[in-house]
């Protein structure tokens, strides 16, 4: 009799083992989602379509982005959440719905830490200050005299409350002690449509949306917010050289709904891991001022668990909160 039970057991091991096996081997079989919960155009639609070309490319089966904005990204985000748990819908976002809109939102219809599962970190991208060409700032220090000078005038646009640009201006305010006044978008693009109009100052944004304008000359990069100055913008010093301390940055990550079977998750993994080292893929970023990810799998499921931290700090810190 134990002979027999061991036999089943192991055929049925056997089996789990096969049929992984197969759905790794057999994934994708049609085409899959990627959802970007932001409006097209900005830094996170920007390198989504890169990641969706090559997957296209190395999987015969077409991964068509579906931009899906509104409510700092956690429309899209839900979208993800509810769907069926098979990878053929997936997220790929910037930090706010993953690590900073559950210490943001009073209520979310998702629980952030529970509803996805880690795929891959695909990019990291300095945060950049921008003004428009009329505002009389050339550097940090001039910045932060002029808005001393007139408390309360000087607005700031971001992508929305609670995105990483909205929070590296309320860490400018905070550390500068300065009045500004933050003006949120639905997106990035629609607010560099406005500063590039004139009818914002200044802003925060990701490398990849900033750098055609900074280098068309429509806007001027005074400060790159991160710990070390861009290999994009080598000449413009970080707004830390002016407020020591002072960090902000942001990156893209891929994630699929929580449950999703471990062959489907590790193809995906695999196939990202093989991309971001593609020489053209690297390069492409590399003109992004972009880095390719290098955290897959549980290690991307930490490194989301220590943002979360950070962010929650931050957005505690700025006592922003949304309804």
């Amino acid at each position: 009799m134990r002979g027999v039970m061991r036999r089943t057991f192991l055929a049925g091991c056997a089996a789990v083992l096969f049929s992984g096996a197969a759905l790794a081997q057999d994934y994708p079989s049609r085409p899959v989602k990627i959802i970007v919960p932001f409006p097209a155009g900005g830094s996170n639609d920007i390198i989504a379509r890169i990641v969706a070309q090559k997957l296209t490319e190395r999987n015969g089966q077409t991964f068509l982005v579906e931009n899906r904005g509104g409510a700092g990204g956690n429309i899209g985000a839900e979208t993800v959440a509810s769907a069926e748990p098979d990878g053929y819908t997936l997220l790929l976002t910037a930090p706010p719905p993953l690590t900073i809109n559950g210490s943001l939102y009073k209520k979310l219809p998702f629980d952030p830490a529970k509803a996805f599962a880690p795929v891959a970190l695909i990019a990291s991208v300095p945060i950049v200050l921008v003004v428009n060409p009329s505002v009389q700032a050339k550097n940090v220090g001039e910045l932060i005299a002029l808005a001393k000078a007139k408390p309360g005038s000087l607005n700031f646009g971001s992508s929305g409350i609670g995105s990483t640009n909205h929070l590296a201006g309320e860490l400018l305010k905070s550390m500068a002690g300065v009045d500004i006044v933050h003006v949120p978008y639905r997106g990035a693009a629609p607010a560099m449509n406005d500063l590039l109009a004139g009818q914002i100052p200044f802003m925060f944004d990701n490398m990849p949306a900033v750098l055609p304008q900074v280098q068309g000359k429509a806007i001027n990069a005074i400060a790159v917010a991160g710990t070390k100055r861009a290999e994009a913008l080598p000449d413009v010093p970080t707004v830390a050289d002016t407020i020591p301390g002072f960090e902000a940055s942001s990156w893209f990550g891929l994630v699929a709904p929580a449950k999703t079977p471990a062959p489907a998750l590790a193809k995906l993994s695999g196939e990202l891991e093989t991309i971001l080292k593609m020489p053209d893929v690297k390069k492409r970023l590399a003109e992004l001022g972009a880095e390719p990810g290098t955290v897959f799998g549980s290690a991307f499921g930490q490194f989301m668990a220590d943002e979360t931290t950070k962010w929650g700090k931050l957005v505690k810190a700025s006592g922003a909160t949304v309804d």
